[in-house]
């Protein structure tokens, strides 16, 4: 038993000192652009991320789709169960809905996956990270706005990563050897800027109404179990994909949906943020004891 708990601290506490090492840049103060590396992580980072790990990791295409399916049913199953729980409980749709139907597998799920699961588990991680992202930056930015604008995702260099990925990885082709190498190590700035980016960002968050926060976190855990297990078993999922898709259901509310949130509807704000930020620090405690007994 120690030493499964032992291998679960070594899979935890390395997202948990990125991520602390970037709260201590906001701390101090310390010149850190969101938007800027945002932007790189996104037009860069993902892109280069998905196609050198894709493109080498042994995975069947078939599964890979399977995941990337499983997500998009696990963002409608957040979008309904989550509208009528917001509808129960008297909240506004526009403002809370967004935060409890994206779960930040980048930031979080990404680094995890890989300690956990290896490289065949970050893979497939991948899969339901892109989903995600092109959820977020439609859907998620929709909902608040008021408005949907299709030129988002014809413009998103990730689909297209996804695209060349599974042509790669479906024909057994490689890409040149310099190529492959540039994108592993363009790749290999994504994770640590999204930990320093996820601390920095959490560092700025002001809790308004801890009492709606602690009651939406419950929500949305309570959600992402039963979303969770129902994939498991609809799609009969086995080893690193069925870890991968507990891991990323089971993600905190995105940091990204606070951004729309306060463009949009300022005046929800405080209380979307402070829903985020206990997420996150009640799934670091969590994932402990999912990792110990239910991957």
């Amino acid at each position: 038993m120690d030493h499964l708990f032992l291998n679960v601290l070594n899979v935890v506490l390395p997202v948990l000192i990125c991520a602390g090492i970037g709260y201590c840049l906001a701390l101090i103060k310390a010149p850190f652009d969101n938007a800027v590396i945002g932007g790189i992580v996104s037009r860069v980072g993902y892109p280069t991320l998905i196609i050198s790990h894709l493109s080498t990791t042994q995975i069947a295409v078939g599964t890979f789709l399977d995941v990337m399916a499983a997500a998009v049913l696990a963002i409608a199953g957040f979008g309904v169960l989550g509208f009528v729980a917001l509808k129960a409980m008297r909240l506004p749709v526009r403002a809370f809905l967004t935060p409890l139907m994206h779960g930040n597998v980048g930031n979080i799920g990404l680094p995890i996956t890989l300690l956990a699961l290896g490289d065949a588990g970050m893979a497939y991680t991948m899969g339901f990270v892109v989903v995600v992202l092109i959820s977020i930056f439609t859907v998620g930015m929709w909902i608040p706005a008021g408005e949907f604008s299709p030129k988002k995702l014809a413009t998103s260099p990730i689909i297209y990563a996804v695209a060349l990925s599974l042509i790669l990885m479906a024909t057994g082709y490689s890409l040149p050897q310099p190529v492959a190498k540039s994108f592993d190590i363009l790749g290999g700035l994504s994770i640590p800027l999204m930990l320093l980016t996820l601390g920095h960002t959490l560092a700025s968050l002001r809790v308004k109404s801890l009492g709606r926060a602690v009651a939406l976190t419950g929500l949305h855990l309570v959600m992402a179990v039963v979303i969770a297990s129902t994939l498991v078993w609809a799609f009969g999922f086995t080893g690193a994909e069925r870890g991968a898709v507990i891991l990323c259901c089971l993600m905190p509310s995105s940091v990204a949906t606070y951004l729309f949130i306060d463009q949009h509807m300022p005046e929800y704000g405080p209380d979307v943020a402070g829903f985020i930020l206990v997420s996150t620090l009640t799934t670091i405690a969590v994932l402990p004891v999912t990792l110990s007994y239910w991957i």
